[in-house]
């Protein structure tokens, strides 16, 4: 087989990724080690930036997005035991975010690559890229047994920090930039009401909570736990206890609990690597860096990613600018370490550090106050949560 791009992974930014280079007439194919049940089986994110969600309506999927996502104007900080609202919209200029389940955008994607006949290759078994600094690379994979192989012209590492893009190029190649912080989130998804109109971020002596949702039925609740602890050990009844604990009183009121339908804990970590190209094969998304949840960045770096690429791609294509592709590392890294920034930031402010002293505790709590306390602090929030602009590939 033969293609322009192939895409390694089938998640949300190597379909995203797809899409867009299949609506400018750019051939690609997708290689996935999973099934697609499996990849939709996957619970993510659900925040969606303003340019995320104007990059899914210009690859064309966005119907369901606008039918059932729910749009968002701001956002709570609970702080010593008030809320503190973050009007996105007003404070920046009009954008806002949309509350939509990443599992619902792979599957719109999903169904729009199947619509448009594009090919994905699921299951696809010992996922290997060849000669990544030639004019001809190529990927080779087996499938039900057989060995196959893609030669194409350039390749798209999709497939997530524990993927095979990233673990193809040579280790002295890359820098890693690493923080791997001392507690997790224990996470609970549940068919009840949410407890609020906008999520709630709380900051609490007993560690931090969202108050978030998936829809006007369907919400997820996190609180902070160390890393020691097992799920298994958290009865549902625990969590909502739990819960009430660290949200205002308000808002623990008319908190409506329900059976969970999946619980798990989630590490949280900062990660990045540099650089995110090798020759001709680019990283993008959870491949080339990871976020701590706090700032809902994740999906968003990654369709960020998407977005550069193919802006590139399409020059590359329709105006003859390969010179173009070795910017491709310099602009993504420039938005991701601002990202990374603010999410680190973000969880510094609103999780309990059980090695802080009481000193940086005070100054901890004293620097979230300021920062809500004044109107350029909290412009500094909202632009930072409905993303920063993209960057023109010029």
């Amino acid at each position: 087989m033969k293609t322009k791009i192939a895409i390694v992974g089938a998640g949300p930014s190597g379909l995203l990724l797809g899409q867009l280079l299949h609506k400018a007439g750019i051939d690609n194919i997708i290689i996935e080690r999973q099934t697609p049940e499996y990849i939709l089986g996957r619970i993510r994110a659900g925040v969606l930036e303003q340019g995320t969600a104007d990059l899914l309506r210009e690859a064309g999927v966005s119907e369901r997005m606008e039918k059932e996502g729910l749009i968002h104007d701001g956002f709570e900080l609970a702080i010593g035991g008030r809320l503190e609202h973050i009007d996105l919209k007003k404070l920046t200029g009009g954008k806002t975010v949309v509350v939509y389940g990443q599992t619902e955008v792979t599957r719109d994607l999903m169904n729009a690559r199947k619509a448009c006949g594009a090919q994905t290759i699921y299951q696809a078994d010992n996922v290997a890229i060849h000669d990544m600094k030639s004019a001809a690379p190529y990927i080779t994979y087996e499938k039900d047994g057989v060995t196959q192989r893609i030669d194409c012209d350039y390749v798209a590492g999709c497939d997530g920090y524990h993927g095979v893009s990233r673990k193809s190029i040579p280790a002295d190649v890359l820098t890693e930039y690493e923080r791997v912080y001392p507690f997790g989130w224990l996470g609970v998804l549940a068919d009840t009401p949410p407890v609020h109109d906008e999520l709630i971020y709380a900051q609490h002596e007993r560690g931090f909570a969202l108050c978030s949702m998936r829809s006007a039925t369907r919400t997820r609740y996190y609180v902070q736990v160390p890393m020691t602890e097992k799920v298994e050990d958290w009865s549902d009844e625990r969590f909502w206890d739990e819960l009430r604990q660290r949200i205002p009183a308000e808002q623990a009121a008319k908190l409506v609990t329900g059976p969970s339908i999946e619980k798990s804990i989630a590490p949280l970590r900062s990660f990045v690597v540099e650089p995110m190209q090798y020759g001709n094969l680019f990283l993008l998304g959870d491949a080339a860096h990871i976020v701590p949840p706090t700032g809902a960045k994740g999906l968003n770096l990654a369709a960020s990613d998407v977005n550069t690429m193919y802006r590139i791609l399409c020059k590359v294509y329709q105006e003859g600018r390969t010179d173009l592709l070795e910017k491709y590392s310099e602009i993504c890294l420039r938005r991701i370490w601002k990202a990374e920034r603010f999410s680190w930031w973000l969880t510094s402010m609103m999780h309990d550090f059980p090695e802080n002293d009481a000193f940086t505790k005070r100054m901890q709590q004293t620097e979230l106050e300021y920062f809500v306390g004044s109107i350029a602090g909290r412009t500094t929030i909202a632009e930072n949560y409905v993303g920063l602009p993209y960057e023109a590939v010029e």
